[in-house]
């Protein structure tokens, strides 16, 4: 990458995090046209590269990342996991990050398309919902919109209760849930369809139940969800493991049961749903996209710096932390894993009705 990057790192701390969608994108509308006119000085000015600033170990100056949800979600959790291995381990000098919520992400991948020409120096985090909303029209978008950077990571999912729910296990929650299952609402950070409502259907429809009759209340980011456990407002959480694991090591909620074929090292005393006797697994995925038309010398360096972040021992550290499986795909390997799983998913979701 050039000077756009060095660019970006100088005015990012402008920014601010966490307003309204629509606040939001009126403001960065304006802040990005003021930001060309600084590029192209700086550039026209300056003269330098990355290699300028950087030592033979770092490979960007700077990488924007832009969450398209709340703080505290899956997503959120992702890019600042990404960045804090990045930084520290000294691969790229600096890491900035935005949060956009609204219309189930549909608001932070409209931006990225639509201001393409003036983020190239940002990178925005996604998982398998947009896939999802492709699929039911919720959003226009659909990665293939984007430029494919690479998938990174893989979350599994979990149910949790808050930490004074009388609901120990599985088999309490769906003792609960046949006594009175509109009274026993799963709550997501996802719109009805979505992958946390998904994973929920998958995983009553494992152990028997109609898919069809979970009440499922919907939230905009996996932050405001878990909230809205913790208020008593749901009796139960779908939501990725990572996000889990912070909360119980908080003491703040119970992980009832996990989508992974065997116990998670990260939270060893969190059964899998296998070994409650319901038979599913299911992992999502997490990656990167960057804005259309992105020039291809700066694809290159985003794959690669991502590429060289697997060997790191601070990238193992978060890893490991977060309980997240290595997904490594770049470029056209990312793009065959997404059109495969656009196949599948469609499949199942018109299994359950939701298609």
């Amino acid at each position: 990458m050039t000077g756009l990057c060095q660019v970006d790192v100088i005015v990012s701390s402008d920014r601010a995090v966490g307003r309204t969608a629509i606040k939001r994108e009126k403001t960065m509308t304006t802040f990005k046209m003021g930001r060309r006119a600084l590029i192209a000085t700086a550039v026209a000015t300056l003269g330098f590269g990355t290699s300028a600033f950087a030592d033979s170990h770092q490979v960007l100056d700077s990488i924007h990342f832009l969450v398209p949800g709340g703080a505290g979600g899956g997503w959120d959790g992702t890019a600042r996991g990404t960045g804090e291995a990045l930084t520290v381990s000294g691969l790229i000098g600096a890491a900035s990050y935005e949060n956009m919520s609204g219309g189930g992400g549909g608001t932070a991948i409209a931006y990225l398309i639509e201001n393409a020409e003036s983020n190239y120096g940002t990178l925005m985090v996604n998982s398998t919902p947009l896939v999802i909303r492709g699929l039911t029209g919720e959003i226009s978008q659909t990665y293939r919109d984007l430029t494919l950077v690479a998938g990174t990571i893989g979350d599994y999912a979990a149910l949790v209760v808050g930490k004074d729910s009388p609901i120990n296990s599985m088999e309490d929650f769906l003792a609960a849930y046949d006594a009175d299952a509109a009274g026993t609402p799963i709550g997501g950070g996802s719109v009805p369809g979505g992958l946390d409502h998904v994973v929920a259907a998958m995983v009553m429809q494992a152990a028997g139940r109609d898919a069809l009759d979970v009440n499922y209340i919907p939230y905009d980011a996996g932050g405001t969800a878990m909230a809205a456990l913790l208020s008593g407002e749901i009796k139960a959480l779908s939501t990725g493991l990572s996000e889990a694991i912070d909360l119980s090591e908080a003491g703040e909620v119970k992980i009832i049961g996990v989508t992974s074929p065997e116990r998670v090292p990260a939270s060893p005393d969190a059964m899998t749903m296998v070994e409650q006797g319901i038979d599913t697994t299911f992992v999502n995925w997490r990656g990167f996209f960057a804005a259309p038309g992105l020039p291809a010398k700066d694809l290159a360096a985003y794959q690669d710096v991502i590429k060289k972040m697997y060997d790191t021992e601070e990238w193992e550290a978060v890893r490991a932390r977060n309980g997240w499986v290595n997904i490594h795909n770049p470029g056209d390997d990312f793009r065959t894993f997404l059109d495969n799983q656009e196949q599948v998913i469609g499949d199942l979701m018109r299994q359950l009705g939701f298609l």
